[in-house]
């Protein structure tokens, strides 16, 4: 039998994805969380064999989790599964150590094969995403222009974002400019948008 944990924001698909893998006979749902920090305290009460993990969460994003789990808990093995096709998303949650990355969308058969692959110690990455997240996944930014990008799309101004950050405004702006460089946006909203559109946020 693998337990499995499944971390997912939405009820409705959190539900339905219980109902699935109900299914299989092999495959026990271990627990439910909506988000990571409850992913992990029900980790600390009951180790599973599989986490299966969304990107957007509450919080702690799922690529953060990923590394989490790597760290606390790395007989958990994760299974990303997510709605959006980015590469640069790929790219991160494998090198946090996800040992696997679907879509949504994928037939649903093949996330139970995927669970059981992962499981037993293969990686399972959707093939297009795949060859996506080697050629151009890799994100431009330094951790700090991706921190200030973020910060960007929840305060509306230079001082706003250093205060959240606790960095000097010129700080701030030195960032700003150098990320809108990199991933080639004319406004701070656009460098944003492209930034988030690749999954480097």
């Amino acid at each position: 039998m693998i337990s499995v944990l499944l971390v997912e924001d939405q009820a409705m698909v959190r539900g339905a994805l219980a109902a699935l893998l109900a299914l299989h006979p092999d495959l026990e749902i271990a627990g439910e969380a909506g988000s990571a920090e409850e992913a992990l305290d029900l980790l600390a009460g009951r180790p599973v064999d599989v986490v299966l993990v969304d990107v957007q969460l509450p919080g702690m994003s799922g690529i953060d989790l990923v590394g989490r789990l790597a760290e606390a808990h790395p007989g958990a093995r994760a299974l990303v599964l997510t709605t959006f096709a980015r590469p640069g998303y790929a790219r991160r949650a494998l090198e946090a150590g996800a040992r696997g990355f679907l879509l949504k969308d994928a037939p649903a058969d093949r996330l139970a094969v995927a669970i059981r692959r992962v499981h037993g110690g293969e990686r399972v990455i959707d093939p297009e995403l795949a060859v996506d997240a080697m050629t151009d996944g890799a994100s431009p930014l330094t951790a700090r222009e991706a921190e200030v990008l973020r910060a960007a799309r929840a305060h509306g101004t230079v001082a706003e974002i250093a205060g959240a950050l606790h960095l000097a405004p010129g700080t701030v702006r030195n960032h700003l400019s150098a990320a809108i460089g990199k991933v080639g946006g004319r406004t701070r909203a656009e460098a944003v948008r492209r930034a988030d559109e690749q999954g480097w946020l």
